[in-house]
Order: C-alpha cells, then sequence, then structure tokens
C-alpha cells in the first residue's frame, strides 16, 4: 500500500521538486495526497502536478494543512521556519509522521520540533541528500583521527543568491560533524566569517564562510588545515532532484515508526551501511 505523502512548501522550488519526483517515481510506494503552501501562493486551487512541470496529479494546491494533513501518512516539510514552529503542535497531536527539510531554525523553533517529536515520529535534518550525510560520516571519522594533531577546520558553502539562511543547514551539520570528532561544543568554537582585525586564529575554533550568487544549487567543502598539508572533503549537487529523492526515502522509512527524533543517519543507515 503507498505512503500517503503531504508536501509541505509545494509551490516553493523544493516543494514543486519534491511533487515532480513523487509522480515520476522516483522513490517506489509514495502517493501525492496533498500539495500546501502559503494562502497567496502563486498557483494556488491549480493542480500541483502540473505546476510543478510534470502531469497532472490530481491534487490541487491548497493553503489548509488541516485538510490533508490528519490524513496522511507522512508530511515532507520545505515551507519556512516560522511555518515548521506554528505547524508542529497540531502535526504531533495528528500523529503524522514528518520529514523537516527547512532549514534556519533558532532554538525556540528546534524546541517546538523537539516538543511534536515526543507524540510523532519526525525526522529533522539540514540536508537530506545520501552523498552529504556519507560526507558528515567521513568529516565525524577524520576528525577523530586528526584530533589534538592541530589541524584547524574550517567550512566554505556556496548556494544560489536567492537563499536566505547562512550558514546553511548542510555547512552546521558539516561543523557539527567535526566538532563531534573533537570533541567540542559547536556552539562554543564557531566563527562565522572574519573581518577586522580579528587576530590570530585560537586553537578550538571552526569557520564558516558563505557565498551566495547565480544559481548554485549547494557546494560545501570541510577543510582541514594542518602544518605542512590540507586536507580538503568537499560534496557538490548539481540537481535538487538530490534533496528530493532523500526526503522521500526518509519519508518511506519513517512512516509508522515510534515517536521521538531522527536524523537522515537513522533514516539512510541502511543505504549507507552504518
Amino acid at each position: 500500500m503507498a505512503v500517503k505523502v503531504v508536501v509541505l512548501g509545494a509551490a516553493g522550488r523544493m516543494g514543486k521538486t519534491l511533487i515532480r519526483c513523487i509522480m515520476e517515481e522516483k522513490v517506489p510506494g509514495l502517493e501525492l495526497h496533498g500539495a500546501v503552501d502559503l494562502w497567496d501562493a502563486p498557483g494556488l486551487n491549480a493542480d500541483a502536478g502540473v505546476l510543478a512541470g510534470t502531469k497532472a496529479a490530481g491534487v490541487n494546491l491548497i493553503s489548509n494543512l488541516e485538510e490533508v494533513g490528519p490524513s496522511a501518512d507522512v508530511i515532507v516539510d520545505f515551507s519556512g521556519h516560522f511555518g515548521v514552529a506554528g505547524n508542529a503542535p497540531r502535526i504531533a497531536e495528528w500523529g503524522t509522521a514528518w520529514v523537516i527539510g527547512t532549514t534556519g531554525l533558532n532554538d525556540e523553533e528546534i524546541a517546538a520540533v523537539e516538543a511534536a517529536a515526543e507524540k510523532t515520529a519526525v525526522v529533522l535534518s539540514g540536508n537530506m541528500s545520501l552523498g552529504i550525510n556519507l560526507l558528515c560520516h567521513l568529516v565525524e571519522l577524520g576528525a577523530r583521527s586528526l584530533k589534538d594533531k592541530g589541524y584547524d577546520v574550517e567550512i566554505i558553502e556556496r548556494h544560489h543568491g536567492l537563499k536566505k539562511d547562512s550558514p546553511s543547514g548542510t555547512a552546521l551539520m558539516l561543523g557539527q560533524a567535526a566538532a563531534d570528532g573533537y570533541d567540542w561544543d559547536l556552539k562554543e568554537v564557531q566563527v562565522d566569517g572574519r573581518t577586522g582585525l580579528p587576530g590570530e586564529r585560537p586553537e578550538k575554533e571552526i569557520g564558516f564562510h558563505a557565498v551566495r550568487g547565480g544559481d548554485i544549487v549547494g557546494d560545501h567543502t570541510v577543510m582541514m588545515a594542518g602544518v605542512g598539508e590540507l586536507l580538503e572533503l568537499s560534496h557538490r549537487a548539481t540537481s535538487r532532484d538530490v534533496f528530493a529523492i532523500g526526503a522521500l526515502q526518509a519519508a518511506v522509512w519513517v512512516a509508522g515508526k515510534e515517536a521521538r527524533l531522527y536524523t537522515m543517519k537513522d533514516a539512510m543507515k541502511h543505504v549507507l551501511g552504518l
């Protein structure tokens, strides 16, 4: 029986990609149950499949999540950070599984997601692609191997000019992986860019640098700089399909799971062999 999926943020770039991937069966076993966005979204009440540039879905773009959320198996959410926090209590009450790819969540909004995960299964990740989640694993392993050997960690991320949050959710995932390997608290060592006269780089620091321009889908590089050598681990996304396919794989995986907060590492263990 197909997993019934609601796409939240359906009028956005990622929302349309998700709908197209469902309709083109890039991930088997899914059915588009609903497509939801804000009341002023372009194309409201039109067929969501047609809006996404694929075949008709027989599901129209609507603005009321309550019409489709309670009867869905999974909500895949690429909306906005305000929407995530606002929807958390009712998604929890419905008990609908929730895959969240929205980035830029602050501590209060993450707390709302954590509260929802006490009542329903939630997958939260700054990046849904298989490659990035494998890269996070490799970064943690590398940092653990280089711990206390004098290697400085810097993270450079590049995205299109329309991206709103910085550093990217993916960059923060990679920074957390490096911090875990070094046994550091990321919040204590994170530095976002440098300007003026910041002085010499301290031993315990992870730097983040954001580049914005053009239509860059997403490039990330973790630099581990030692004396006499430089190690770089990189990932380049050339299509949003990789994020959509990962999110939909997570949707298949999380449907029916017990209530708790999961990561993409949990969802992809069987794929990555971790």
